[in-house]
């Protein structure tokens, strides 16, 4: 009964960082924008400044009768010319007023329209341009936070950032993988930039907080990578996630073998031993460095060749994968890796995912 409490109060705790308002999240939520020019940034300014300009003529002059000027006034009955619309539109929009100097021939008027009130704009611009920009750019994180949150479904996390979890990213982003549908966690502030730079959104904090993966959508993703750089950090950070996400696909990555069974027994579907696997292609370089070599490139999704997975064609089923036009490493059967040359995969079946070597370029 007490546990059942204690496991209560410990969800209403867990949920209470991904409840929180939008706008408390622009700390900790990063979204990848695309970088603007300040140049670019005054034109747009200046566009929209004028576009409200033209706006307000044709509606001074739709309704010109409407309007007097008082130093026409023997014929005021004359409606407003289109210069007279758009003087008026122009002192108007630029907080001018009426004074008791007011430009009264169409030479004044003209440059007041040509020459003043470009000034008057850039003048503005400067003036309250960084006050309105800083508040325009609070209103746009908060809106992309949640924009994010709500679309934030069959996404990809990575935990940790470092050389595993960037070379990753990268890799996934050179097999088409959106780069945002990536989304990095990680305490580092640094590895964060680095991953922004890289077009993935961030979310700060420590993975073995599950408080953290909800808020990066861990219930709703359709992989998670635990790339840590300590093996006791990844067994946690996996076991929190499971719970978080019992149908996503976990990869987790391990220092020292001896680890592994953890990291599988915490809820892992695949583990990479990294001390080894180095140590592996160390020595296979020794004797036979093309072979590293061909494997570097195999690994490599965006040039040169690649491992792909497909499935199996209704003309393929029936037959050996060693007949096949592709170079065919291995059957992937109800969620079992089978070697080619396993007898019971001589007969293929629909429904079996085949692993090849294709080329990079191939789909492109």
């Amino acid at each position: 009964m007490a546990e059942g409490r204690l496991r209560r109060r410990l969800r209403r705790f867990d949920q209470s960082l991904a409840d929180m308002p939008d706008h408390a999240l622009t700390d900790r939520v990063q979204i990848p924008t695309t970088a603007v020019s300040p140049a670019r940034r005054i034109t747009v300014r200046v566009i929209y400044a004028m576009t409200a300009l033209f706006a307000a003529v044709i509606i001074v002059y739709l309704d010109r009768h409407g309007y007097r000027d008082i130093e026409s006034a023997p014929n005021a009955d004359d409606p407003l010319s289109f210069l007279d619309c758009v003087y008026y539109a122009t002192v108007s929009l630029s907080t001018t007023g009426y004074g008791d100097i007011t430009p009264v021939t169409p030479s004044a008027r003209l440059i007041n329209v040509l020459v003043i009130t470009p000034l008057r704009v850039a003048f503005l611009i400067v003036l309250i341009g960084t006050t309105v920009e800083t508040l325009t750019t609070q209103s746009r994180q908060v809106y992309q936070i949640q924009r994010w949150r709500s679309r934030l479904r069959n996404h990809i996390i990575i935990v940790g950032y470092g050389t595993k979890g960037r070379t990753a990213a990268a890799a996934m982003v050179g097999d088409e993988v959106a780069p945002g549908d990536i989304v990095v966690v990680d305490e580092d502030t640094a590895a964060l930039e680095r991953a922004k730079s890289a077009g993935l959104v961030t979310v700060r904090g420590s993975a073995t907080d599950s408080e953290v993966l909800r808020l990066a959508g861990a219930q709703h993703a359709k992989s998670i990578i635990v790339a840590t750089n300590r093996d006791d950090t990844a067994v946690l950070v996996t076991l929190t996630a499971r719970e978080l996400a019992p149908n996503a696909k976990i990869i987790a990555a391990v220092r020292e073998a001896e680890n592994q069974h953890l990291l599988q027994q915490s809820g892992a579907d695949s583990t990479v031993v990294t001390s080894e696997t180095a140590g592996r292609l160390l020595g296979i370089a020794v004797q036979t460095p093309s072979v590293v070599e061909m494997m570097e490139d195999l690994l490599t999704p965006d040039r040169g060749f690649a491992i792909g997975e497909r499935e199996v064609s209704p003309k393929e089923a029936g037959g050996s994968p060693r007949h096949s036009s592709d170079i065919v490493l291995g059957v992937v059967r109800a969620n079992k890796l089978i070697r080619v040359d396993d007898p019971e995969v001589d007969s293929l079946e629909l429904g079996d995912r085949l692993l090849y070597i294709r080329s990079a370029d191939e789909e492109r």
